[in-house]
């Protein structure tokens, strides 16, 4: 059994607007891969390509002492650098020759070669953000209890603001919110002894909460999946590669 390497780094100045971390794994046995609300930028494997926001969980098996180099986008943020909307790339590992054609393949070349330039294919958007989009996006972050909560004294028709939320973003706002609760529930795992009290803390209306979207997002019990979190298995790469 090999080891598997995961770091994260800061993201540097300029596109830390877009881009949450640039992160290196180095690949061992096949990892469980969690939905985190996020689109990667990848180098690695010969290919440079977007991972796209998930809503299950996706299983990264690449031969061992394979070198990922990936760049993780803000939540609603990586389709200003892409020019694609989120919610065609759900689910999916899209190569960037695919997205951008000509350019996409000539900037797979280079960054293959010299991989510290996946920086250089993300340049700060022309346009400005979605205000309102960062201000639910936060809400729902902090674990507000529904959606409509998140919402509250803005000025968004419902209909329009979730289409535009999928499109930044990659599912609706109801979809998010519970990955945004799961992501709680990992983050205190190591605090909160047992299930009951993780699904208290991390904002689930009870356990029987907690264990049906555990199941349904990572593919497995709350018991199995929390235990592989608190054994440092799980927790430090809720996504990270292909």
């Amino acid at each position: 059994m090999m080891a598997d390497v995961y770091r994260e780094l800061p993201a540097p100045a300029p596109l830390r607007s877009v881009v949450r971390c640039r992160w290196l794994s180095v690949a061992g046995d096949a990892k469980r891969i969690v939905p985190d609300g996020c689109l990667d930028l990848i180098a690695g494997g010969g290919r440079v390509f977007v991972a796209g926001p998930d809503t299950e969980a996706w299983w990264s098996r690449q031969p061992p002492g394979t070198r990922l180099h990936g760049l993780r986008f803000r939540p609603g943020h990586a389709p200003r650098v892409l020019g694609v909307p989120a919610d065609e790339l759900r689910d999916q590992r899209v190569d960037l020759a695919e997205l951008w054609g000509a350019r996409g393949r000539q900037l797979t070349e280079r960054v293959l070669n010299s991989p510290g330039d996946l920086l250089e294919v993300v340049g700060v958007p022309d346009d400005d953000a979605d205000p309102a989009l960062d201000v639910v996006l936060a809400r729902l972050d902090r674990g507000v209890p529904r959606v409509s909560a998140a919402l509250t004294g803005l000025d968004l028709g419902a209909r329009q603001f979730r289409r535009r939320f999928g499109a930044a973003v990659g599912y609706g706002p109801a979809t998010y919110l519970r990955v945004a609760r799961l992501r709680r529930a990992i983050e205190l795992a190591g605090e909160v002894p047992d299930l009951a009290g993780l699904a208290a803390e991390a904002g689930y209306a009870d356990q029987a909460h907690l264990s049906r979207d555990c199941r349904e997002l990572t593919g497995v019990t709350p018991s199995a999946y929390f235990r592989s979190v608190q054994d440092g298995a799980a927790r430090p790469r809720l996504r990270s590669s292909a």
